[in-house]
């Protein structure tokens, strides 16, 4: 079921910045939605719209049926979750936690359970008395994550709130995001432009790029089945390899290559695209190369390589081990080799 459903958004400044450039978004209820995509791309334009602190220059939002286009923040019901915290400095824990409900006007008893059951599940006992500037970076984005989910609302909006936090730090509130999302059974929205933050959190990662939605599915086909070069090239850690060439009688050609294409295509030109991960050396491989330089990484080795047809990557394990000027004879499985269209991407 359709639960938020953004129709043709779009977002221009007075300046006449496009941030936003006629989107459409559908969100089905319990769901966990990451737009994804580099800075400047229109994902935190698009959720401050959401959120109602912009308004839509056209297009509609719908939220549970209601539009909710030209509503002010505060008449959505909405938790937004922001970078930085935005918690009140000159308030306690407690206070700062318990603001949205006094704003609403909930009893005082009911604020209370509320409070003691959000610092229950996230663990804030023995923070309620202190004020924000004596609690870590962590420990105030999970005071900025009850807050939001203290309201109960019908949806969380979250832009970007584990950027500012430590590599462990970010581990941590990952898993505490979505165990509580799931728990909760709240769609969400979530901001960020870290790749494996999105994967890791999504039930449908939405790719955005130049303010414009480039691919949205499920997180294994946003990776496995790229819409089109820049999907293929952004997500994934190093990117896709690419290799311009042509189709012709079912096979991929490029100055001398010639593999086996596994699955029907039109002939014409056509840039093959390979993971990293599915480049394996082989003696009787047909693309040779030269190793530039072996990235150990702890679990694996990124190998960048030379050859005629441009740079390559190449991700294996941490006991394979390459010399630097090393000539290698290289292959893939044709089953995970994609094509794209070079002029259209």
């Amino acid at each position: 079921m359709s639960f938020l459903v953004c129709q043709a958004l779009h977002k221009t400044y007075a300046d006449g910045t496009e941030a936003v450039k006629g989107i459409d978004l559908v969100c089905a209820e319990g769901e966990f939605a990451v737009l994804l995509g580099p800075s400047g791309c229109g994902k935190t334009t698009t959720l401050r719209m959401l959120a109602g602190l912009e308004i839509p220059s056209t297009g509609r939002i719908k939220l549970a049926g209601d539009d909710i286009t030209e509503l002010s923040p505060t008449e959505r019901d909405v938790g937004f979750v922001f970078q930085f915290y935005a918690l009140y400095p000159h308030l306690k824990i407690e206070e700062n936690i318990g603001f949205p409900l006094a704003s609403m006007g909930i009893d005082k008893a009911e604020q209370r359970r509320r409070i003691a059951e959000i610092v229950e599940r996230l663990n804030l006992r023995g923070l309620l008395g202190r004020y924000p500037r004596q609690l870590s970076g962590g420990d105030q984005q999970r005071v900025a994550l009850a807050r939001a989910m203290v309201r109960q609302p019908q949806i969380y909006l979250m832009d970007e709130p584990l950027g500012t936090l430590d590599a462990d730090l970010r581990l941590e509130m990952r898993e505490l995001i979505r165990v509580q999302q799931l728990e909760s059974g709240i769609t969400t929205v979530y901001v960020t432009h870290d790749q494996e933050e999105a994967m890791s959190l999504a039930d449908r990662v939405v790719v955005m790029e130049g303010g414009r939605i480039r691919q949205d599915g499920p997180a294994a086909t946003v990776y496995d089945e790229p819409a089109d070069l820049f999907v293929a090239h952004f997500i994934g850690s190093p990117g896709m390899n690419f290799v311009a060439g042509e189709i012709r009688e079912g096979h991929f050609f490029a100055q001398g290559l010639a593999l086996t294409v596994a699955r029907n295509l039109r002939a014409g030109p056509a840039t093959l695209g390979i993971r990293p991960e599915f480049i394996r050396p082989d003696d009787g491989g047909v693309l040779r190369a030269k190793v530039v330089m072996d990235e150990y990484l702890g679990s694996s080795r990124t190998v960048h390589l030379q050859s005629k047809y441009g740079r390559l990557l190449m991700r294996v394990g941490d006991e394979q081990v390459f010399a630097v000027g090393a000539q290698i004879a290289l292959s893939w499985p044709a089953e995970r080799a994609c094509f794209f269209d070079p002029d259209t991407g």
